[in-house]
């Protein structure tokens, strides 16, 4: 790993630090310690995916053309003024307000960081990069909440001041460390007008892309965007979970990333990607049917609880999986020069699946406990096949880049053989 690289990942950590000081007190300090009652906090909570709706199209376009880099500092200027702006704000307007700059820069940050990575990384590589940035952003996430649970108090808006405080000098602090980073030269798009980087139409022509947006969506609709909304609401509701249980449960998810990730990468460089992606599938089907056993099979308090903890477990195992495996496959299926444009158009997704997913879950979750349920273990067999459709459409080195290194053979005696190159 070099220089550039490490700062890069040291970079994610603090960024995901100072996200976990913040993210799980938000709706407390908006709706609670400053007042502003529970609509308030609500529409806080949807600015922020408003934002990154709204930012991410242009995103790819300002890095493609730009650079990951002056993109990412703008963002994260913008971050920390955000941040700041929400520790100090006392009023529903300047929240509103505050949650807009925080949003837009927190969405902006994801592909240009991303970006970056592919830029210091090759096809060869990239799995274990990006399985480092997400161990990284799960620890940082992890150890910034548990700090911030000590620190916050809910009787002193000081101590939510003090932590939207620390938040904004992490990013200014990243902003810092990443303007030391010197970039590679971009490459050029060959026989390519200039008009035409960064276009939407370009990319919406690549299947493969299209297929992986697709399955993206439901990735992160029916794991991701169901953790703290429909699967927290069932829990409560149809098992009894108590909030203690709940907070296991999300420790245990974050556990089991941290523990498994560098295991289950030297098991997922081996395999091919769409069989990876179709494994947690299954595995998110199980853990769904475990969920269900939690609340609907009439066991004790004890093991519905115990069940509850090993559903987020086993979600927490398929992002494990999937951490080596999407995000290095939408750099490689992105044409020399527009990983950028790729990299926004998941985010883009991403962000819209998460929007949608507590809005269609919550209620689901709370009221209609076997249908919900049923929904969502199909919605994770579903991922499965759109991941074996996706693999009929990539090449055998996007589907597989192991495979490059075993092609490559030294010359004897004058026969070579021809290393496989990746081709998107």
């Amino acid at each position: 790993m070099g220089a550039a690289m490490r700062r890069i990942h040291v970079g994610n950590a603090l960024s995901a630090f100072g996200l976990g000081f913040t993210v799980p007190y938000l709706y407390v300090y908006v709706a609670q310690v400053r007042g502003l009652g529970a609509m308030t906090a609500g529409l806080v909570l949807a600015v922020f995916a408003v934002a990154a709706l709204v930012v991410l199209p242009f995103a790819g376009r300002a890095i493609v053309r730009r650079g990951p880099l002056p993109v990412l500092l703008v963002a994260l200027v913008t971050a920390a003024v955000g941040a700041m702006g929400l520790g100090l704000a006392a009023d529903a307007t300047a929240v509103l307000l505050a949650a807009v700059a925080l949003g837009a820069g927190q969405a902006v940050m994801q592909p240009a960081l991303a970006t970056m990575i592919v830029d210091f990384s090759s096809s060869e590589t990239r799995s274990r990069a990006f399985a480092t940035q997400f161990f990284l952003q799960n620890l940082g996430l992890g150890v910034g909440g548990l700090i911030g649970g000590h620190l916050v108090d809910t009787t002193r808006v000081g101590s939510f001041t003090l932590l939207f405080g620390i938040e904004a000098a992490m990013f200014l602090l990243l902003a810092v460390i990443m303007a030391t980073v010197r970039m590679p030269r971009s490459p050029r798009i060959n026989g390519a007008p200039a008009q035409a980087r960064g276009s939407w139409k370009q990319l919406l022509g690549n299947r493969a892309m299209v297929q992986l947006c697709v399955l993206g969506f439901v990735l992160f609709f029916a794991c991701y965007g169901q953790f703290e909304s429909g699967l927290a609401a069932y829990g409560v509701e149809a098992a009894g979970i108590s909030t203690s249980w709940l907070g296991s449960a999300l420790a245990a998810n974050t556990a089991v990333i941290v523990v498994a990730q560098f295991a289950v990468l030297r098991f997922v460089e081996r395999q091919k990607r769409s069989r990876v992606i179709a494994a947690v599938g299954i595995l998110w089907a199980v853990a769904w049917g475990v969920a269900g056993y939690a609340g609907l099979g009439h066991g004790s308090q004890a093991m519905a609880s115990a069940a509850f903890v090993s559903t987020y477990a086993l979600f927490g195992l398929g992002e494990a999986m999937l951490a080596p495996t999407v995000a290095p496959l939408v750099a490689d299926l992105a044409p020399a020069g527009m990983a950028g444009q790729y990299n926004s158009a998941f985010a883009l997704v991403k962000q819209l699946a998460l929007a949608l997913g507590p809005a269609v879950g919550g209620p689901l979750g709370a009221s209609m406990h076997g249908p919900y349920i049923v929904l969502f273990l199909l919605f994770s067999l579903g991922i499965s096949v759109l991941a074996v459709r996706l693999g009929r459409q990539l090449t055998p080195v996007q589907n597989q880049p192991s495979l490059a290194r075993r092609s490559r053979v030294v010359a004897q005696g004058g026969a070579s053989v021809e290393a496989v190159v990746p081709t998107a």
